[in-house]
């Protein structure tokens, strides 16, 4: 069986008019160019509806085939068959197969392995890191958010020497230094990951009470037991690294979709660790729990009156569910 095409030498444009056949094992070009080729050593180019199909030889020449039809009973004929992945994509059943594994494997990937990598990093990171991301995070917070604060030096020593003082609940306790700052968004705390906790005037006035005080450090220090920041980060980092790849030159909005939403249900999880971590702190010291839960009641209440979100709440999600929790943990 002759079929037709035109063959290219790959170094010109030039066509040149042929006829391809197969004898046994080797493949025959006749015409305006005469040669024999083993067919084990051409590569047939996968089929698509409006484009013609190629046989590449080893130097790079290649044939354009005319005839599809005849150059499809030629393959027949010579029992070659399509690698598994042109079958899948020529068959629309077993590419929504693959397409549905794949999605799976990343939904898989994105809320679970990617987590787990960021803990295992954020664990093997040297102490100069965290140091240097801390620092710098001060920095602009306090070039931006915050200013020094104005709660009186002695009662700022009386939160730091109580906090000091308490047991931690897990072994290997970080160290921690406790500053305070007066801040342009109301009642807040935060913990670096140099190991820096931070206390807002605002909220050391508002709970006016040093156990509830002693809630949320013991809160912000399972975050800095934990690496919780750093973990976050190196999943945002990630994830915007996978995303330029992926869809290349995209918004910055469009980019940050993910790392969002990873966010949001990360943000979940750490913070029911730290509830965790600061009711285990509590009930080494014999601190009643409901302190802690106090905490929540008492920004929940305010974001209430003021009829808005609280900053602390935005990025520590409160709700009576959460208090419910927290007061009915064993």
């Amino acid at each position: 069986m002759q079929v037709a095409a035109f063959y290219f030498d790959g170094k010109t444009s030039r066509r040149h008019a042929v006829s391809l056949e197969v004898d046994g094992d080797v493949a025959h070009i006749s015409g305006d160019v005469e040669r024999m080729c083993p067919i084990a050593q051409l590569r047939v180019s996968e089929r698509l509806n409006r484009a013609a199909r190629k046989v590449t030889f080893p130097d790079g020449a290649y044939l354009e085939i005319q005839d599809g039809a005849a150059f499809s009973e030629l393959l027949r004929s010579t029992r070659h068959r399509d690698s598994l992945v042109v079958r899948i994509q020529q068959n629309w059943r077993a590419s929504l197969i693959a397409t549905a594994a794949l999605l799976l494997v990343l939904a898989v990937s994105y809320l679970y392995l990617l987590p787990a990598a960021a803990g295992l990093i954020a664990r093997t990171l040297p102490a100069s890191v965290e140091q240097r991301v801390g620092a710098g995070t001060l920095d602009f917070l306090d070039d931006h958010i915050f200013s020094p604060t104005q709660l009186p030096a002695p009662r700022r020593a009386a939160i730091i020497a109580r906090f000091n003082a308490l047991t931690a609940p897990m072994a290997d306790a970080p160290a921690y230094e406790i500053l305070f700052r007066k801040s342009r968004i109301g009642p807040n705390a935060l913990a670096l990951p140099s190991g820096q906790i931070v206390l807002t005037d605002e909220i050391v006035t508002l709970l006016d009470d040093d156990d509830a005080v002693m809630g949320v450090l013991a809160h912000e220090l399972g975050h800095v037991h934990q690496r919780h920041l750093m973990r976050r980060l190196i999943q945002s980092s990630a994830i915007g690294a996978v995303a330029t790849v992926l869809f290349g030159d995209v918004s910055a909005v469009l980019v940050n979709v993910p790392t969002v939403l990873l966010d949001m249900k990360y943000s979940r999880d750490v913070e029911r660790e730290a509830d965790d971590y600061a009711l285990a702190m509590f009930q080494a010291n014999g601190i009643s729990r409901q302190k802690l839960a106090y905490v929540f009641e008492k920004l929940e209440n305010k974001s209430e009156n003021q009829g808005g979100v609280m900053p602390y709440l935005s990025s520590h999600p409160a709700s009576a569910e959460r208090v419910q929790r927290i007061l009915g943990a064993n």
